[in-house]
Parts: C-alpha cells; structure tokens; sequence
C-alpha cells in the first residue's frame, strides 16, 4: 500500500498551539480526477456512484458514473445576490431523496434591499431543481460572512451555519441567527446550538457523536472548534486561545500569522479532514487531541470534503476569484487506496 502522504517540511504553529505541524504534499497516482469543469463546487453529496454538488453561480453539478458532468438547473424564488463570496451555497439531500428526490439548500439573494440569506426546500423534477419550500428567510448578510453550510446531524435534523454578515456584535445577539449554529428540530422551528461564530463554514459528527466546526477568524487564528449545545465561542470577543469566562476557546487554531480559511469537513477512517481555502489544503487532525497531523497539497483552493465511509472526494475551488485556475478546473478528486 503507497503511503498517503510524502512528507516535504515541518514547522511549529504560532501563538503557542504547541504541536508539529507536517505540510505534506499527496502522491499524484493516489489521487484521481472524478469530474471537472466544475462551476465553483461547494458541497458534495454521493447517491451511489453519482454526485450532487451544488455550485455557486445557482446549478447542481450531477456527476455521473463515467465522470460526465451535467450542471442542473435551479430554480429559485429571488435571483442570487452578486456580493463577494455570495451564490448557491450550503446544499443537502433529504434523507428520503431517493424517494422524494427532495434537497435543503442555503443561498444569498438581494430583493432591492440588500443581500439576505434563504434556506429552502428544493426538488428534482427531471434534470431541474425546483424550490418548493422557504425553510428559513430574512437573515441579514453582508459583503462576505455569509456561512453557508448545510448539513444532516445524527439525530436527522437540518443542520445550518450563519455568518456575521460583517457585523461582529451580531454574534453575540440572543435573538439575532447571525454568527450562530443552528438546526430545525422535530417541531420544525429553528433553534440555536451555539453562538459567538465569525463565519462559520464546515460541520461534521464523530462516531461516537461529538460535533465540530470550522471557522474563519478575522486575520488569522481560523479556528477547529469541538461544539457543546448552548455554548459561546468568543467571536468578536475572544479569538485563538485567548480565555475569557463563559466563552470556550477552540480545539485547535492557525496561529496569530497563519490563515487557512477553513471551509467543508468530515470525519475518514477516525481522522478530522477540514478543506481550506486560503491554506490550500486539507488539514488531517486527530479530534481527541486537537493534534494538526497532516496536510495535504498541491490542489489549490479546497472547499469541500466528503467520505462515504470508504472513500474520501473533494473538491477544488479555483475559480472562485481567489485562486489560481489550472486546466479544466475546477475538480472532483478521489482518494485512492492503493
């Protein structure tokens, strides 16, 4: 078996996190190319071998078994805001699609006033998706802090991330959703899990349950936080390792003068991967210990991870104005056990 990673430099986090960093890059002939000319890929989902990955300009890119790419057309109640970072963003399949071919999905729109963020019901009618349904409405956003992420919990529940929309105080508001994690329970109401985010963009459960998220800090110390229901995270009054009472401080952070603009997550085979933008990269980390073991390059700009159980996929996102595009980007990638 070729091993997963060749190591190329090691070097200590910042701001005393303490453990060694390994930067790795991945042998080429472990990785293959599923799909590309992907349109700004966002988040991926597998229905046996076939993929739905939503797409920021407003389609779903439906990858078929043979890595032929179709981008579905979406059709939505508001047209999509034109801010940085703004599109077709969080999506999700119901846990009954295959019966009901229905998806959640999180988006930025402007109705005149200004931008807003929408979760809604959508459903597959042929090769196009159709909102059916307003989940969640009227969430301020701002030029960026979007958040953006959708994800079904253990418990079977939506799951969804919420900006600051650029206005750190909101974080910290009780009845604002902004800067928050929240979920849709069984009396389909939304409810808050956590507070105190600054843009918050990756969810993921271990086995056993545990529950984390990544988070992009202001200039640096992104941050890998273990979530606790009813907890606060800090933001804008504590970042990195700083400790204040009644605010709990992250797993693990980049360091005062590193920046990974964390993006998707999942858990592989016991380990944390957590996509990174600016980092570009995926970060390997060990949950139990907040240890950063591996990171693996050489695909630009990640925004999201995903593994079945089996498998680990990914997707590049070097078109979305930040990167470096490379031929026929962007990129499907899948691991490969060898």
């Amino acid at each position: 078996m070729k091993k997963f990673f060749v190591l190329v430099m090691c070097l200590f986090l910042a701001a005393g996190c303490g453990f060694l960093e390994k930067e790795a890059t991945a042998e080429p002939e472990s990785f293959k190319e599923v799909a590309t000319n992907l349109q700004i890929p966002w988040s991926i989902n597998q229905v046996g071998d076939e993929f739905y990955i939503s797409e920021r300009v407003g389609t779903i890119a439906f990858v078929k078994t043979d890595g032929k790419v179709e981008h579905q057309k979406v059709e939505l109640s508001s047209p999509l805001a034109e801010v940085a970072e703004a599109g077709l963003l969080g999506f999700v399949l119901s846990p009954t699609f295959e019966e009901t071919k229905t998806a959640f999905a999180y988006y930025n729109y402007d109705d005149g006033k200004g931008p807003f963020n929408r979760i809604v019901t959508l459903k597959l009618e042929g090769n196009v998706w159709k909102e059916i349904d307003i989940l969640l409405d009227g969430i301020s956003t701002g030029n960026v802090h979007h958040g953006g992420r959708l994800e079904i919990g253990p418990d079977g529940l939506l799951y969804a991330t919420i900006g600051d929309a650029s206005n750190p105080n909101l974080a910290q508001g009780p009845q604002s959703k902004n800067g928050k994690i929240i979920r849709l329970n069984a009396n389909n109401q939304w409810e808050m899990v956590s507070l105190g985010h600054r843009n918050p963009q990756g969810l993921a459960w271990r086995e056993d349950g545990i529950f984390f998220a990544s988070e992009h800090g202001h200039s640096a110390k992104d941050e890998i936080n273990k979530i606790v229901e009813g907890q606060n995270y800090g933001w804008p009054l504590i970042e990195g390792n700083e400790e204040r009472e009644g605010f709990v401080t992250p797993l693990l952070h980049s360091g005062a003068n590193d920046t990974w603009a964390p993006s998707g997550m999942t858990f592989h085979k016991g380990k944390l991967y957590v996509a990174t933008l600016r980092g570009e990269g995926i970060l390997v980390v060990n949950s139990e210990t907040g240890e950063l073991e591996d990171k693996i390059t050489g695909f630009g700009r990640i925004r999201d991870v995903f593994s079945n159980g089996e498998e680990l996929y990914f997707v590049s996102n070097n078109l979305d104005g930040r990167g470096t595009a490379g031929e026929n980007d962007d990129k499907l990638y899948q691991y490969v056990d060898k």
